[in-house]
């Protein structure tokens, strides 16, 4: 191979590392403020896991919040085993 295939070569590798280096500087230095304004905030959000508890391997206690009434969801196996009626509304805490 010539001088000019190796020189080729030597660029083409430097030009992929570029590229990589400057998508790497532009994740970070954009990435997580744009993350942010693309998610909606949590305010706005109806559905909320409150809580939740393993009691074994197969079946675990979840506290779900929507639209303000709290439900308590016993999962296990890939699927709904109990659900509890919605609970009484409880007052936010202040942030």
């Amino acid at each position: 191979m010539a001088i000019a295939e190796y020189a080729r070569i030597f660029f083409a590798l430097l030009f992929v590392l570029g590229l990589i280096g400057a998508a790497a500087w532009g994740l970070r230095r954009f990435g997580p403020e744009w993350l942010v304004q693309v998610q909606r905030t949590k305010t706005e959000r109806r559905l909320a896991i409150v809580e939740s508890l393993t009691l074994d391997p197969a079946r675990r206690l979840v506290l779900v919040r929507l639209d303000g009434a709290e439900r308590l969801l016993l999962l296990g196996e890939g699927r709904l085993i109990a659900e509890t009626p919605a609970l009484a509304k409880r007052a936010e805490p202040a942030a």
